[in-house]
This record gives structure tokens, C-alpha cells and sequence, in this order.
């Protein structure tokens, strides 16, 4: 490659995707969002540097979705289900929550009156912390991301309204104008795909002054219609590169790990089970490919596919992930789907389809008793191979809402087992424990933002989802004490909800210890 210079906006395109299957939407929901949102923001003659933040915060919007995944499954079952519900209502007409809670919870049985009464006490007392979270972790990782304080900006306050009826109460102009724009082309599309464009110009006006700003929303009467036209009429991915301002937006071929470790870590954030998980992954994969000599070129590749292995895992509830009971055949099903939803994913971008290509195999078998290809001995590359025996080892060491983590000693033995009944290549299998054999304990004389060693003990608790309380029983201290460790490390951190905590913590390498 003579130019080593990467076009972004082709990596997060494909990205994208993955925040669309963790909104239960249909994949090339937020690009069409972004084209609609830009048009719209053309449509309006805005400075470029407002367009810009517009199309890359409409085109990243939902990049905080699983920091309470989890916490909506408990709480009201398929958050895939409820959020492709909620996304669409007014929170601010009573009338629609009225109808959103009574929509909530078809399949549960029995269950349904206690999901609906969830519903209705959950929109009272955790919407707010809920829709905080989400903003929270969204403006983190679109500054990881590099993308600028503008769309940082933008994708905290998505949830905001001109009314001043949103999480932080913000009104009016105290909203950044790409997070007004955003808003209407957003709710635009979901109206445009279920009832058609006048359905979704109807809806704008009739928000109009209440959940949408009024000059948007006028700007959207007038070119609203011919830029749903538009958007019919052309092809989402080819359009979308048209359509970023210029300059475009470039990154170095050695910032893909930047990248990379960004989405690994917005997925590990869906469950409190598995923080941390695919970075770790992606470190005893790269030493046990350098430990089998791998050439470097592959071993970067396998780095950065380890880091996006599990992109797929956003695409099923987190009701399954969490389940602590034996999985239905339809659950297993989902699950078994996962690593073709990462390679799919990976495969919309030129600049990361390789890397899909390894990811998507992590959990072959040598024996053909993996999935999703059930592809058999040779027919695995020896990256995938590696990655698989990663996988294994990584998984076996953590907690599961079925099982306990076994010891690194433990995990060994298992991953070994499994090598020796043919199920994993015995040479990985070999080199990933001698991997993770080599780690020592870190010493260290100073953590990040000041923390203490008893804070970082703290955060990854938090960080596994314990409460106040339970942190409380685990270090033997007193509940008031874990309250005062939990609110001196947010104030440290700079962030408030425990999404931004264990974001920085899987950011600085904290998890282990």
C-alpha cells in the first residue's frame, strides 16, 4: 500500500452495523439516518463543521447501546424487542407510554402483568438513569474514537427535546443544533420504514415544538419529502461516502487498533460478565501467534480481528447472555448466529473484511463440531486456530450466570482436555497457556486519575456489576465505606454512571489483578 491512510467513515460505516442489531434494527438503519440527518442539515445551510458533527453523530448515535443491555433484559425482558418499541414513542405524551406499557412483554406468559408493571415503575425511577448511562457511555467512546468535542456533544444529548423534557433537561437552544437535527431524521426513518414518508412528515409536525425543535422541524416540511426521495432511491453505503463533509475524515493504518479496542470494549460493556474479555483475548492471541512464529503481518491481523471477535454478541439479548437457566433450542440458535453477525459486520468494510474473516471462525472446531461453518482441521487457518484456543482459555477464567470462572490453572487444564479430545489445535492450545503462564502480577506505583489500590480493587467490582452492597460483603467493610470508594472513583474519573466507570477501567487495563 502506498498510501497508508484510511478512509474512517468506511470502518464506522461497517461498525454501524452492529449498533443497529443492538437497537433491534435492521442493518443500514444508521446509515440511512446519517444520509437523511446530513441532507436535512444541507437543506438548513448550516456551517460545514455543524454538518459534520451531524453526520458522524447520526451515524454513531447508538454506539453507547450496550452499556444497559443487561439492565433493560432484567428489567423488561428482549431489550431488542422493547427498544425497537420504545425508540419510536413520544416519552412525553402520556398517552403513548400508556400504549408502549402495554405493548411490553408479549411472549412473557404469566409473566407479562409483572413486565408491564416493571414498565411503568421503570420509566419512573431508572428511565432517566437508564437514557444517562447510554449518553454517558456514547460521548466516551466517540472521544476514544477521536471524533471531536462537537460530536461528543451530539450523541450525549440524543436523547434531549425541545421541551426540555429529556434526561438532562436541557431546552431549546441549550441543545447543540446536530443533536436537534439528528433527533427528526432519526424519528423520521423509523416512521418512514413502518408507515411510509408521509406518516413520517406528519409525525414531525405534529412534534413540532414539544420533542422537536420547530425551525428543524419546519426545514424538514419543506425538504423532508424530496430527501426521503433521495434516499429510496440511492444505495445507503456508496451514498454515504458522497455525502461526508469534506475534508474527509483519514486515520493511519496503525490507528485500526485504536479503533479496534474502542468496539471491543462497547461490546464487553453489554454484560457485567464479560468486561474486559476481548481485550485480554486479543493479548494471548498476539503473544501465542508471535510464540508459533507467525509472520507479523498475520499476527496484526489476528490482534485486531480478536479485539472485534465478538462484534456479533450485540445482535442477541441480553436476556440469553445472561440467562442462568438451561438455553432453549431457539436461544442456543441465536447464540450459534453470533460469530456470522461478526463476520457480516466486519464484511461491510474493504478496510476490515480479512479481519471478519478470522473473527467469524472463533469458534470452530479442529473436529468439525463448531459453528458457525463447522469447518473442520485444515480447512481452519492458523489464526483462527489461535484465536479459538484464546477464546476458550479467556472464557473458561471468567465468570458465567451458569458457572464460576475457573483458575487460570483450572482453565488450562480444561483448554488442554479439549485439545487432546480434537476439539482444538494442540499446538494454540499450547502457546496460548504458555501466554497466559507468562503474566506476572503488575506492580504499580501510581493508577490513572489518581486512583488508590483499594479504588481499583472497588472499580472492578463495580465493573462485574455488584452492587453497593455486595462490594460491601466481598471487602469486608462497611456499605457506607463501598459508597464513599464508589463515589470518590467517579469523581476521579469525572464521570457519574457505572457504564463511564467500567469503560475507563477497560480503557487503562484495570480488570486484571
Amino acid at each position: 500500500m502506498v498510501d497508508d491512510r484510511l478512509r474512517l467513515v468506511d470502518v464506522l460505516a461497517a461498525l454501524s452495523v452492529a449498533t443497529d442489531l443492538g437497537m433491534g434494527q435492521p442493518a443500514g438503519t444508521a446509515l440511512r439516518c446519517c444520509l437523511l440527518a446530513t441532507g436535512l442539515a444541507r437543506s438548513m445551510d448550516i456551517s460545514e463543521d455543524d454538518v459534520r458533527s451531524t453526520f458522524l453523530g447520526a451515524l454513531l448515535r447508538h454506539i453507547g447501546c450496550t452499556s444497559t443491555a443487561a439492565a433493560e433484559a432484567r428489567a423488561y425482558g428482549d431489550e431488542l424487542v422493547s427498544r425497537r418499541a420504545a425508540q419510536p414513542a413520544d416519552f412525553g405524551n402520556p398517552r403513548e407510554m400508556v400504549r408502549l406499557a402495554l405493548g411490553t412483554g408479549r411472549g412473557a406468559g404469566l409473566r407479562r402483568p409483572g413486565v408491564i408493571a416493571k414498565t411503568v415503575v421503570g420509566d419512573l425511577r431508572h428511565g432517566t438513569e437508564i437514557l444517562t448511562s447510554v449518553c454517558d457511555a456514547a460521548s466516551i467512546l466517540a472521544g476514544r474514537l477521536g471524533l471531536g468535542r462537537a460530536v461528543q456533544e451530539c450523541v450525549a444529548q440524543q436523547f434531549e427535546r425541545w421541551d426540555g423534557k429529556g434526561p438532562h433537561r436541557l431546552t431549546h437552544d441549550e441543545v447543540s443544533l446536530p443533536a436537534r437535527v439528528g433527533e427528526v431524521a432519526t424519528q423520521a426513518v423509523l416512521f418512514l420504514d413502518s408507515d411510509g414518508p408521509g406518516a413520517a412528515v406528519a409525525m414531525v409536525g405534529h412534534r413540532a415544538g414539544g420533542w422537536f425543535d420547530p425551525e428543524v422541524a419546519n426545514a424538514f416540511a419543506k425538504a423532508g419529502r424530496p430527501l426521503m426521495d433521495e434516499l429510496a432511491a440511492v444505495d445507503p453505503w456508496s451514498a454515504l461516502l458522497e455525502a461526508e463533509p469534506r475534508p474527509v475524515e483519514c486515520i493511519n493504518e496503525p490507528d485500526l487498533d485504536r479503533v479496534a479496542r474502542c468496539f471491543a470494549d462497547m461490546v464487553d460493556l453489554k454484560s457485567s460478565y464479560t468486561v474486559g474479555h476481548s481485550a485480554e483475548v486479543a493479548r494471548l492471541a498476539e503473544a501465542a501467534a508471535r510464540a508459533l512464529g507467525l509472520p507479523e503481518g498475520e499476527v496484526v491481523e489476528l490482534r485486531r480481528a480478536a479485539l472485534m471477535h465478538d462484534l456479533g454478541k450485540v445482535g442477541v439479548s441480553s436476556a440469553v447472555w445472561e440467562k442462568t437457566g438451561r438455553l432453549t433450542r431457539t436461544e442456543w440458535e441465536q447464540i450459534r448466529l453470533h460469530p456470522y453477525h461478526t463476520e457480516r459486520i466486519l464484511a461491510c468494510s474493504a478496510i476490515l473484511a480479512p479481519l471478519g474473516r478470522i473473527a467469524g471462525l472463533h469458534h470452530e472446531r479442529m473436529d468439525g463440531s463448531g459453528y458457525h461453518h463447522g469447518l473442520r482441521g485444515s480447512a481452519i487457518p492458523v489464526p483462527a486456530r489461535v484465536l479459538a484456543a484464546a477464546v476458550a482459555f479467556r472464557t473458561a477464567t471468567e465468570h458465567r450466570p451458569h458457572r464460576q470462572a475457573r483458575s487460570p490453572e483450572e482453565a488450562a487444564g480444561h483448554v488442554m482436555r479439549e485439545a487432546a479430545a480434537g476439539g482444538l489445535d494442540a499446538d494454540c492450545v499450547a502457546a496460548v497457556v504458555d501466554a497466559a503462564g507468562q503474566e506476572r502480577p503488575r506492580v504499580r506505583r501510581q493508577w490513572p486519575a489518581g486512583l488508590s489500590d483499594r479504588e481499583v480493587e472497588v472499580l472492578r467490582l463495580v465493573a462485574r456489576g455488584l452492587s453497593n452492597h455486595q462490594i460491601a460483603a466481598r471487602l469486608v467493610i462497611s456499605r457506607r465505606t463501598a459508597e464513599h470508594h464508589v463515589q470518590h472513583i467517579y469523581a476521579k474519573i469525572g464521570h457519574s454512571t457505572r457504564a463511564a466507570a467500567i469503560l475507563f477501567a477497560m480503557e487503562h487495563d484495570l480488570l486484571n489483578g
